[in-house]
């Protein structure tokens, strides 16, 4: 076999209606190596993946694992033949448990019963050998997202497999999370097992890669070693040109005082007596660690979750916000972190994802909607936000997660909000599709709209905010002046109650 090749997939094509979404891509993976997939988001290295991985049939090419042509018909058979992938959005039951989710469909037995004990304590020895810390009895819906996506790279570790695919696995870790991430890559590395890491962080894919495999518009770019690349070397690889700066100019000019935070805490988290202000035409970022109550500050300003204490104002008037339906009256909108779980409607088309939060807008009789409008508006956002796609009756779920972010931007730009809050806007999207969410985000500051947003990219923080506020432990830590602030100053303040 050529030089260690464990897999090989050879002149790939696929095709959905209205794109061709593969276009005669060849990928080869050595054992004991980390391969890095990269490309822009609706590039096509999910869709590769997922060829591989029996969750699509290809249309023409083929796939050879330890030199045997394989091909998966579903993911069961392809983790039977040791193949695992830990996708970036989450699929789990979360009704359940760890256990249960990490030997759901193959659970030890006793007879005809499930043993208990033994699910438990083999789950345990699985988290002590990655140095995971999670309650295996645990309900997964109890969790936060980073400790989910900590199991389910351990689940994906526990089929002993031979090829594992992780797509955008720090997404949704601290830093940390993400060492501890990259010291169990480490680990399979040294087995001999062949990592498929997609990424859109270029200092991990320069960190952990061997080689590094770029794609674009459902083609295959280039395969180089990564030590011979360089970030602009990639970026340029990867959208066909130059981008010369990574975040756009700022042009919004903060005004008066339009929003107010007075001793904000929460009945079911840990959020305890948050006050802040927030300007007209202003971008205001929460930063902080994992836990430290930032999404928890959102939900609760936005109705989602039950306030022990605190108040709101709006143009200096109290405002309740005790559903979400009040703060979408009141001139509020929500892009949520987890798209899949909690952003789109899969079934529906884009136009119908966009419009689900203005249909009120669209009503022109009783039982009756305005379609050529939604129509046209749809249209002009798809136009304005650079969504790829064959058309506004395309299936969100086809989308990619880039563009998928994009229609959920607009579905909230149709409500023509005063204050957004962002959590985590740009969590698996490529550099290209980053600088168009930046863009948008500016030309709504700019347009006197004002924004909260949550990060875990210090950069990103940085390079877009206005103001960053810092939570820890679920207080409010210090404010600082994003133009003259540093990453370390932000470290320590995220510490503070941690």
């Amino acid at each position: 076999m050529e030089n260690n090749v464990l897999l090989e997939m050879k002149n790939i094509s696929k095709s959905f209606p209205g794109v061709k979404a593969l276009d005669d891509v060849t990928l080869k993976v050595r054992g004991g190596t980390v391969h890095a997939l990269m490309g822009e988001n609706g590039a096509g290295k999910s869709t590769l993946m997922k060829c591989l991985f029996g969750i699509y049939s290809k249309d023409s090419g083929k796939i050879l694992l330890d030199g045997e042509e394989v091909e998966f018909k579903n993911s069961k058979e392809a983790l039977r033949h040791g193949v695992a992938m830990v996708h970036q959005e989450l699929n789990q039951a979360l009704k359940r448990s760890v256990a249960d989710n990490i030997w759901l469909g193959r659970y030890p037995k006793r007879g005809p019963f499930v043993a208990e004990k033994k699910m438990i304590s083999e789950t345990e020895e699985i988290f002590k050998k990655l140095g995971i810390k999670i309650d295996p009895t645990r309900i997964m819906s109890t969790m936060p997202v980073a400790q989910r996506q900590m199991a389910e790279i351990a689940k994906a570790v526990s089929y002993d497999a031979r090829v594992i695919v992780f797509d955008e696995p720090t997404s949704s870790l601290n830093d940390k999370e993400a060492e501890q991430l990259f010291e169990i890559i480490g680990m399979l590395r040294e087995k001999g097992t062949a990592i498929i890491y997609i990424s859109h962080k270029m200092e991990e894919i320069l960190r952990l890669s061997d080689e590094v495999t770029v794609m674009r518009d459902g083609r295959h770019i280039a395969t180089e070693k990564a030590e011979n690349l360089t970030m602009e070397k990639i970026i340029k690889l990867m959208v066909g040109r130059e981008i010369k700066n990574r975040f756009p100019e700022k042009k919004n000019t903060p005004g008066e005082v339009l929003f107010r935070v007075e001793n904000l805490s929460s009945l079911h988290s840990n959020l305890k007596g948050v006050s802040f202000e927030l300007k007209k035409s202003e971008i205001v970022g929460v930063a902080g660690l994992d836990g430290a109550g930032r999404t928890e500050l959102l939900e609760n300003i936005f109705g989602l979750s039950e306030r022990s204490g605190g108040r709101l104002y709006l143009r200096g008037k109290e405002i309740k916000n005790k559903s979400a339906r009040d703060a979408i009256a009141n001139g509020f909108a929500f892009v949520t972190e987890e798209r899949r779980a909690s952003g789109i409607f899969g079934i529906l088309n884009i136009r119908d994802n966009m419009t689900v939060s203005s249909l009120r807008k669209y009503k022109v009789a009783k039982f009756w909607l305005d379609s050529r409008r939604m129509r046209k508006e749809t249209e002009g956002l798809i136009s304005s936000l650079r969504v790829k796609t064959p058309g506004q009756e395309t299936k969100i779920r086809s989308l990619s997660g880039g563009n998928q972010q994009k229609v959920i931007f607009g579905r909230w730009l149709l409500t023509e909000p005063l204050i957004l809050l962002l959590d985590e806007p740009t969590r698996g999207i490529d550099v290209g599709a980053k600088y168009e969410i930046y863009n948008v985000i500016g030309d709504l500051a700019k347009s006197g709209k004002s924004v909260i947003m949550v990060s875990s990219e210090m950069p990103e923080l940085l390079g877009v905010c206005d103001r960053i506020l810092v939570m820890s432990g679920g207080r409010l830590s210090g404010e600082v002046d994003a133009r003259n602030t540093t990453q370390e100053e932000i470290m320590t303040l995220a510490t503070k109650y941690a």
